[in-house]
C-alpha cells in the first residue's frame, strides 16, 4: 500500500512539473528607435495566438501563459 502511495505522488509530481513546463512569462519593455524613449500603449501579441497585452506608461510589459513553442512577438 505504502509503495502505491508514493508511486502515485510521484506520478502526480511529475505531471504538475510537466504542466507547468509548458507555459512561460516573458516581461519586456518596448522603445522608440528614433528617440529612445518609452513607446506608450504599443499593442504587443505572440504570433500566432491571441495571447497579448499592451504596455503602460514606461513602455513595460507581461505577458503570462506564452505557450513555451512561441518564438516571435
Amino acid at each position: 500500500m505504502k509503495r502505491k502511495l508514493m508511486l502515485l505522488l510521484t506520478c502526480l509530481f511529475v505531471g504538475i512539473g510537466l504542466v507547468t513546463a509548458q507555459i512561460t512569462k516573458v516581461t519586456g519593455t518596448v522603445i522608440s528607435e528614433e528617440d529612445g524613449l518609452p513607446v506608450v500603449g504599443a499593442s504587443i501579441l505572440v504570433k500566432g495566438t491571441t495571447v497579448g497585452t499592451v504596455t503602460d506608461m514606461d513602455g513595460k510589459f507581461t505577458l503570462s501563459n506564452v505557450p513555451s513553442s512561441a518564438k516571435t512577438l
